[in-house]
């Protein structure tokens, strides 16, 4: 990633886990270069209190679930999709939604369902999961970050 930013000319920031989570949670950094938004792509951290705070309902994250189900610490990738299966779901999908200090847990702002087939596997429910993720993803944000 670091390199596709470099070449795009886009400036980056490497966090480090134990300032993001014990420390300040990079907000003086962040604010200073005066970021207005922060969307996350199945972050796996919890996000700190502090940034939370500094940009209450203005950290957007997208979970392969339908939130409140199948949220949480180690809810992330084939587990989610294990989980919906054997749970003998009819329908999973996707949760846009705002970052708050727990896990998986902030207001959603958009939910999208794709139907359980006979035979599903974690493997097929995550290529459904990942074209909603696609398609709706970047049309939230823009729609979020625009007041839409």
């Amino acid at each position: 990633m670091l390199d596709i930013a470099a070449r795009e000319e886009i400036e980056a920031l490497m966090i480090e886990r134990e300032r993001f989570g014990k420390g300040d949670g990079y907000v003086p950094v962040l604010q200073e270069k005066q970021v207005d938004w922060i969307i996350l792509a199945g972050f796996l951290w919890k996000v700190p209190t502090a940034l939370t705070l500094a940009y209450a309902a203005h950290i957007l994250n997208i979970h392969p679930a339908l939130l409140p189900k199948y949220g949480g610490k180690g809810m992330y990738g084939h587990f989610v999709h294990e989980a919906v299966i054997t749970a003998g779901e009819a329908e999973s999908g996707i949760t846009i939604h705002y970052v708050d200090e727990q896990y998986d847990h902030g207001q959603p702002l958009f939910q999208a369902t794709c139907s359980l087939e006979p035979g599903e596997t974690p493997e097929s429910l995550a290529r459904k999961i990942q074209v909603l993720e696609h398609r709706y993803f970047p049309v939230i944000i823009e729609k979020a970050v625009l007041g839409n």
